[in-house]
C-alpha cells in the first residue's frame, strides 16, 4: 500500500447531495484492493484562475488515502470519463496536508536573537536595490524573509507565489538563492498548481 492524493475540480453546479455520492463512488474504486481513505477536505466551491470547460468556477475536494497500485489505473479511467469532474490530479503524498498549508520550521528565541542583529548589521550596508532572497530549504540565507520551509505544499497558493514574478514566472534560483533540490520541488509545486487552476500559467498586467 502506498498514501495517494488526490484533488477534484467538480462542477459547481452539482448539489451536495450528488457530490457527496459521487466522492464515495470514487472512493470506493480507489481503495477496491483493501485500501483506505485517511483524510478528506471539502474545500468548496472557488473561483478558477483561468477558465476550466467554460466554468470560472470549481468545486475543490482533496483526499487522502492508502491504496494498492493496482486498483489505480481503474480508478482513473472511472473518474476521466466522468464529465462533471472539470479535472483532477493524483500524485504520491509527500505528507501534505489537505488544507493546503506548507509545514514551516520552528524559530526558536535564539534563532529571532541572531537574525535581528544580522538586520541591525544588513542596514548600516548600503542598499543595492536588488530583491529580498528567500530561504528554502537547508543553509543560511541573507535577508531572509520567514523561517524555513520544511516542505513545500503544491496547493499553498500564497507561498507559491512569493516565488513568481508579477507575470506568473518561476523567480530563478540567483534571484532567491535557494538550494537547488528546493527550486526542483518550488518548479513541480507551481506546475501542479497552474494544472488545478490555483494559480495562473502568466498574469496580464492590468491598465
Amino acid at each position: 500500500m502506498r498514501l495517494y492524493e488526490v484533488v477534484y475540480i467538480l462542477d459547481p453546479a452539482l448539489d451536495e447531495g450528488a457530490v457527496t455520492a459521487k466522492l464515495e463512488k470514487f472512493g470506493q474504486l480507489a481503495t477496491a484492493q483493501g485500501g483506505e481513505i485517511t483524510s478528506v477536505d471539502h474545500w468548496g466551491v472557488r473561483q478558477l484562475d483561468y477558465p476550466v470547460n467554460k466554468l470560472n468556477q470549481g468545486y475543490y475536494f482533496v483526499a487522502q488515502f492508502n491504496a494498492a497500485p493496482e486498483a489505480l489505473p481503474e480508478f482513473e479511467r472511472i473518474v476521466k470519463l466522468d464529465g462533471e469532474v472539470l479535472r483532477y490530479l493524483l500524485v504520491l503524498n509527500e505528507g501534505e496536508p489537505t488544507n493546503g498549508q506548507s509545514i514551516i520550521a520552528e524559530v526558536h528565541p535564539s534563532a529571532r536573537d541572531e537574525d535581528d542583529e544580522d538586520e541591525e548589521e544588513e542596514e548600516e550596508e548600503e542598499d543595492d536595490g536588488s530583491p529580498p532572497e528567500f530561504q528554502g530549504g537547508g543553509g543560511r540565507r541573507r535577508r531572509m524573509e520567514g523561517p524555513p520551509i520544511l516542505l513545500l505544499n503544491y496547493k499553498d497558493v500564497a507561498t507559491l507565489s512569493r516565488f513568481m514574478t508579477e507575470q506568473g514566472k518561476i523567480l530563478p534560483k540567483r534571484t532567491t538563492k535557494v538550494t537547488a533540490a528546493f527550486q526542483r520541488q518550488l518548479g513541480s509545486a507551481i506546475k501542479r498548481a497552474r494544472y488545478l487552476a490555483l494559480i495562473p500559467y502568466t498574469r496580464r498586467n492590468e491598465g
